[in-house]
């Protein structure tokens, strides 16, 4: 593929991605080849070679004869794919507090500082937070010296995101976001396994069961 397609390819894929994660392409929804690339101003070629990289990553899904379409969500994914991240996640935690020195801890400090100084409304976390916060994430762990485990993370931790946007949207709680992640932080950075871990699981947990909730409230909507 020529550089500048390979560029167009490489913008699309970045776009389409974002929309999916921020819930601006709804789940299970039809992905339009036409639509898309009237809205990218990009040809067609270069919106389905995007879609496929995005159906590598699980975030859509290519069907013969039909075309392409935004990966569904419900609470059976949710609940396995929040296991699953308990146990990576934990795995890589540990290895990275075991293996980290002076720039991990300051990496951390810094991911921690930019992530709590980021405007976020609690309702729309935004693009900005959440750049942020997979930058904080991505942090945590970076001393791990497993780097299967960190993709396999990276995979996990994209998933949740898209979960992430749905209970930010339908939640009826209220969540210290800013406590939660410099709890974490310093429990790391203290080198506190069983808090880390303690933590970490509480985590991913209350965005399952805020997530699980929200998909109730989206199903009432509907109904």
């Amino acid at each position: 593929m020529p550089q500048d397609a390979t560029s167009l390819t490489v913008s699309a894929y970045v776009r389409l991605r974002s929309d999916i994660l921020a819930g601006r392409l709804p789940a299970d929804g039809k992905l339009k080849i036409q639509d898309l690339a009237q809205y990218l101003g990009v040809s067609p070629s270069v919106v389905r070679e995007a879609l496929s990289r995005l159906s590598a990553e699980a975030l859509v899904i290519a069907e013969p004869q039909r075309g392409f379409r935004v990966a569904p969500i419900n609470a059976a994914d949710v609940s396995d794919l929040t296991a699953v991240r308990i146990d990576i996640e934990l795995k890589c935690m540990h290895r990275a507090m075991k293996l980290g020195g002076l720039k991990w801890e300051a990496a951390i400090v810094a991911a921690d500082h930019e992530l709590s100084h980021t405007p976020h409304d609690i309702r729309d976390l935004g693009d900005d937070w959440m750049i942020a916060h997979a930058k904080f994430h991505a942090a945590l762990v970076a001393a791990c010296d497993s780097p299967w485990l960190l993709r396999i993370r990276e995979q996990l931790f994209v998933q949740g995101e898209r979960y992430r946007r749905i209970n930010v949207r339908m939640s009826r709680a209220d969540r210290d976001l800013r406590a939660e992640h410099s709890a974490l932080a310093q429990a790391i950075l203290g080198r506190d396994v069983k808090l880390a871990t303690d933590l970490m699981t509480e985590h991913l947990r209350l965005t399952e069961v805020l997530t699980l909730q929200s998909l109730k409230l989206q199903d009432a909507v509907v109904a």
